[in-house]
Order: C-alpha cells, then structure tokens, then sequence
C-alpha cells in the first residue's frame, strides 16, 4: 500500500534522496544540481542566538529560514550570518541568492544588506502578512 508519511525532522537519507532525484533529472536536461544544504549558526558560548539555513542548487542560493533572538538583533549578528552564506557561496559558480520574508519581518535588513527587491506579493486580508521576494547577486 502507498501512503504519506510527515517527517518532522529531515536526515541524511532524506536530503540524499533529494540530492539523487535532483541530479538524475538535471542530467536528463543537461544540467548540473549540485544540491547542497546548508547551516550556519551564532552562539554565544554554548548558547544559540542566530541561525540561517537554505539550500544552493542548479546556480542558485536560496535561504530558507534566518533567525537571531530578539536581545541579540542589532549588534551584526544577522549580517554576520548572511555574509557568511555570500562568501562560503562566492565563486562557486552561483549567480544570485535568492530570499522571502513579511513585511512583519525584515525587509530593511534585506535592503540594508544591497538584496534587491523583486517584487511584493500583497496580502489584502493583513498587509503585515505581504511576501516581499529579494534577490542578490553574486
């Protein structure tokens, strides 16, 4: 019987399956994957006060979740974190890093940090919920 399963937290079979059925389509077009997922972490001694995850594929960046505790915003931590992402994917061959976040969130760190905005997907219902899509290039 076939069914679906939710996994909660992902491992390496999931991210190497991911990774296999990426690349087996990309070579049927010509293309080259390389999927790679990617964590990078702040701490404060032992303690963990910012993280920033996503995934580079095909020429691509694209940063999934970034977070810094509310208490160590402010003090470069954030920019600390994404410029790490930019210079580990620096000349490799990736073009552009690509990101969402709300207008709750933190567009003006994006824009502070050269992200170019590409568009705003409006939320009517609750405009603290807008998307805002950026782009950087490499």
């Amino acid at each position: 019987m076939k069914y679906i399963e939710i996994i909660n937290k992902t491992d390496d079979s999931i991210s190497e399956f991911i990774d296999s059925k990426f690349n087996e389509y990309a070579n049927e077009n010509d293309l080259v994957c390389n999927y790679n997922s990617f964590a990078f972490v702040a701490k404060d001694g032992e303690k963990i006060i910012g993280v920033i995850t996503g995934h580079s594929y095909y020429n691509e960046v694209h940063i999934s979740d970034f977070v810094v505790l509310k208490n160590y915003r402010g003090k470069g931590i954030g920019t600390n974190l994404i410029k790490k992402v930019e210079h580990f994917h620096k000349d490799k061959g990736f073009e552009n890093i690509n990101l969402t976040t709300y207008e709750f969130q933190a567009p003006e760190f994006y824009r502070r940090n050269n992200y170019e905005l590409e568009f705003v997907r409006e939320n009517k219902s609750n405009s603290k919920l807008s998307k805002y899509f950026f782009i950087k290039k490499l």
